[in-house]
């Protein structure tokens, strides 16, 4: 594959974006379980708490390139591309278990030490319960960002939760790839920068062009498990995350999630974010998520 640059290039996108989107880091790889697992860690140094970061379904590591480094001064920070997502490896299934493995792997690769916390968006979440539920004696919490938890009873309704993933296509240059990115689920981000940053970071140079990198399968292919019957029996710090406006948490889903989660467990709201909150209102989330850090 193809290098790309650093940054994509935008001129309305504001200083503290670009500063914060060229603070070095490394990129590494290893094997879990005979799937090749990428991460990528900003340098740092001093002995500081572990923490890491997990993106959504579709999503990569550079969905944090503009949110880590403002909170290096306190972590150590890596970001995973879980397998099926960015420069991993693609399955022929995938679990919450097989996820929360790769947590731990990168974890321990990285060095980022016992009481790591991990934060994670969406899809990524329900991995990092699984590991909050699996490894709470190695982890020093969890937060979960905007992570849908739905009655068992819930019939999802496409035109309301946004359509599944396309089969994969391979677009002529990467410009033309970038003009059929879109979120999922759908929703309007005021950021145009920051939308088009992500799109550059989720293609790759394949043969007769370009196309996504995330195995766009991922969702037919993850196996059916108990995780909503486990939540109740969470132990470790835990605190969620969500956008004011995010479909996932509208009252009907809110009032099942707060059914589920234990007593001990927070659920704050960012104000004017959707479900991709940490686009619409970067620098308010990094603020709530430094506030919410700072009670673990």
């Amino acid at each position: 594959m193809a290098e790309q640059s650093k940054y994509y290039s935008d001129s309305e996108a504001p200083g503290w974006f670009i500063e914060a989107v060229n603070t070095p880091y490394q990129n590494h790889f290893i094997e879990v379980d005979s799937c090749k697992i990428h991460y990528q860690k900003w340098d740092n140094t001093g002995n500081k708490p572990g923490l890491l970061f997990v993106s959504g379904g579709g999503a990569h590591t550079h969905w944090w390139d503009f949110i880590a480094p403002s909170l290096l001064a306190k972590y150590n920070i890596a970001a995973i591309d879980v397998s099926g997502m960015g420069d991993s490896g693609h399955r022929e299934v995938y679990s919450t278990n097989q996820y929360a493995k790769e947590l731990m792997a990168v974890i321990d690769d990285a060095g980022l030490g016992d009481n790591t916390i991990i934060a994670a968006h969406s899809y990524g979440g329900h991995a990092t319960l699984k590991a909050g539920l699996e490894y709470a004696d190695r982890l020093g919490g969890i937060v979960v960002i905007d992570s849908a938890v739905f009655p068992p009873d819930f019939q999802r309704d496409t035109e309301t939760m946004g359509p599944s993933f396309n089969a994969k296509k391979v677009y002529p240059d990467l410009e033309t790839a970038m003009t059929r990115f879109k979120l999922l689920p759908p929703q309007p981000c005021e950021n145009d920068y920051i939308v088009k940053f992500i799109a550059y970071h989720s293609l790759g140079k394949v043969e007769g062009g370009y196309s996504w990198k995330f195995d766009t399968e991922f969702v037919v292919k993850k196996e059916v498990d108990e995780l909503q019957s486990e939540i109740p029996n969470l132990k470790i710090k835990a605190t969620v995350i969500h956008g004011e406006n995010s479909m996932f948490f509208f009252p009907f889903f809110l009032n099942h999630m707060k059914e589920v989660y234990p007593d001990h467990v927070p659920i704050l709201s960012l104000p004017n974010a959707a479900h991709h909150l940490f686009l619409d209102q970067p620098q308010e989330f990094v603020k709530l998520l430094d506030g919410v850090l700072e009670t673990y």
